[in-house]
């Protein structure tokens, strides 16, 4: 009983700890975690804690059990990363440039039909949030906590408004995934998030105008502007 009122509070902390030493290569890909016990005494934990924190992470893509050898870190090809709390339990050891330009990449795939799906079908209610978002955005001044959040926002209107249930739940995914990439742009001059928000208004108005082919560019002009600011970002990281 004592075991089962504990872990809500000590199992996800105890996951995210392991999380972390296999994301800072105290456990590489290939090597094998200490045993139960061992993790147990480590973390001051039991060996329930621990099993259960290893399943999430094996769920996760991160760990596999394997009869007579224990649990073994996987490779990093087979970690869920565009799972949230994979992304976040990321993000303090340093998302490499790879992994930004695959995000960018993946927008670049999906976003422009969702825009030019959105135009068609588009409810009012939803272009009126998305303009709600956009002025958040430019609106937002020197508050990069609120055009990153008003960003998000956006996207996810439009994600929603294509009515396309599978894009609805890529959508959902790739939430984390882009606050992240815009987080390590937005900071590059208030210029360039005027410009951002400018390009994210022609998205609003072409949903109002029902302009597929205007909202399919605008997409397109947004992920070109990113794709810069990403350049830069990585310029000012490297110096």
């Amino acid at each position: 009983m004592r075991e089962t009122a504990r872990r809500p509070r000590v199992m996800p902390d105890v996951t995210e700890a392991i999380a972390s030493d296999i994301f800072s290569g105290r456990y590489p890909a290939g090597s094998s975690l200490p045993t139960e016990n061992d993790l147990g005494i480590e973390y001051g934990v039991s060996r329930t804690v621990i099993r259960e924190a290893l399943k999430v992470l094996a769920a996760k893509g991160l760990v596999l059990s394997r009869p007579r050898v224990g649990t073994v870190v996987c490779d990093q090809d087979n970690w869920n990363i565009i799972d949230p709390q994979v992304l976040a339990w990321h993000v303090p050891h340093a998302l490499d440039d790879k992994l930004f330009d695959a995000i960018l990449e993946t927008r670049r795939a999906i976003e422009p039909l969702v825009a030019e799906l959105a135009a068609t079908r588009a409810t009012l209610q939803e272009i009126a949030d998305l303009e709600v978002a956009w002025q958040g955005m430019a609106g937002a001044g020197e508050d990069l906590t609120q055009f990153s959040r008003s960003d998000i926002v956006f996207h996810q209107i439009v994600y929603g408004a294509s009515h396309n249930p599978i894009f609805r739940q890529i959508g959902k995914l790739i939430d984390t995934a882009l606050l992240f990439s815009l987080e390590a742009t937005a900071t590059i001059s208030p210029v360039r998030r005027r410009e951002a928000a400018a390009a994210h208004g022609e998205v609003v108005e072409a949903l109002r105008m029902r302009d597929a082919v205007a909202a399919r560019n605008a997409a397109n002009k947004i992920l070109d502007l990113a794709a810069r600011d990403l350049v830069s970002a990585k310029k000012l990281k490297n110096n």
